[in-house]
């Protein structure tokens, strides 16, 4: 009843993305009374999502990166590689579900109207938005697959370990099972810090967004994302490297600097590392050798994965076709790997 029911206040049926899968679906679903980690509740959350195919099918939930939303994933490198006929996540046989994680696209966030003032979520409030939408919301009590990217990986690790009978199958990539920490935890921080110490921030009261927040957001994105070998065939003299600069540095950045620094720290105490041993479901991780965010020479995820009882590792070699963490961005580079994991027997 519950599916039955979100389905019906489902929007209107928003374009194709591409003609080879069915048009996305957009819906909204409201939590009542949740609760985050740190004991503040809101009365009323909402939490938006994307749907692709019918709910009769198999159902299988994607999710995003940071400061991403559901549509970021519909693009012809990751969607258009995995939705249409014949593709690993075919969306004729399959219920593809996309939340907007909190915080994040049509989801709510500081912007929405609180501002300063909205609950300060972390990784597992997240975790448990994408639950209730998915069991209380659209009524699923099992998924095939739960696949995430970037920080959507960070979350299928935590599904896999708080909710480990809740799928049969787990697909994190361009993420590791370990604490945040090293160079990414703190680049994070010091993006954040550059905002924050902007006088036009304000303590988050501002009346205009802080010029810091485009420097923060491509600041950190050079240095974290898009492959040595790449970027140096990008930006291979001093006049590439400064165009290529001016040209992020003229785009529109992120919306809202509030928006921003809640999903970078949301981040801050992500560790699934002491609960590796309560995973279930089969685990296919997939990084990449270049990934700047987590590099594989520290052996950080080979530890990890020899914990993980049905787990294995596809490390992308990196290339000047590689994008570092933007890598696993392109399903190209993993898609077959997915089917035959995928139809592998269990």
């Amino acid at each position: 009843m519950g599916r039955a029911l979100l389905l019906g206040l489902t929007l209107a049926a928003a374009p194709a993305v591409a003609a080879d899968y069915p048009a996305p679906r957009e819906g909204s679903w409201t939590a009542p009374e949740f609760r985050f980690a740190s004991g503040e509740v809101l009365r009323d959350l909402r939490l938006a999502y994307v749907t692709i195919g019918e709910p009769t099918g198999t159902p299988v939930l994607v999710l995003h990166g940071t400061g991403g939303s559901a549509r970021s994933l519909l693009t012809p490198a990751f969607a258009g590689e995995l939705f249409g006929p014949g593709q690993p996540l075919d969306a004729r046989q399959h219920f593809i579900i996309l939340p907007d994680a909190l915080g994040a696209g049509r989801s709510a966030k500081p912007s929405d109207g609180l501002g300063a003032d909205f609950p300060r979520y972390s990784y597992a409030d997240m975790v448990a938005a994408q639950h209730r939408l998915v069991t209380e919301g659209l009524g699923i009590r099992r998924l095939r697959l739960v696949l995430g990217n970037s920080m959507g990986g960070m979350h299928a690790w935590l599904w896999a370990v708080t909710h480990p009978d809740m799928a049969d199958a787990v697909v994190p990539m361009a993420a590791q099972p370990t604490a945040m920490s090293g160079r990414n935890w703190m680049l994070r921080r010091l993006q954040v810090e550059m905002i924050r110490r902007d006088p036009a921030y304000a303590g988050g009261r501002y009346a205009q967004q802080p010029p810091s927040l485009l420097l923060a957001s491509v600041f950190y994105a050079t240095a974290t994302n898009g492959g040595t070998r790449a970027l140096q065939a990008a930006a291979g003299t001093r006049a590439a490297a400064d165009a290529l600069l001016d040209q992020r540095l003229a785009g529109s950045g992120p919306a809202d600097a509030n928006d921003f620094i809640w999903q970078w720290e949301s981040s801050r105490d992500y560790d699934p590392e002491p609960l590796l041993d309560r995973i279930a479901a089969r685990v296919l991780a997939i990084n990449a050798a270049d990934d700047e965010r987590n590099p594989p020479e520290t052996g950080l995820m080979e530890a990890a994965m020899r914990r993980v009882k049905q787990g294995r590792l596809l490390l992308i070699p990196g290339s000047e076709r590689t994008a570092g963490h933007g890598t696993t961005g392109q399903a190209r580079f993993w898609a077959e790997d997915l089917r035959r994991f995928l139809q592998a027997p269990e």
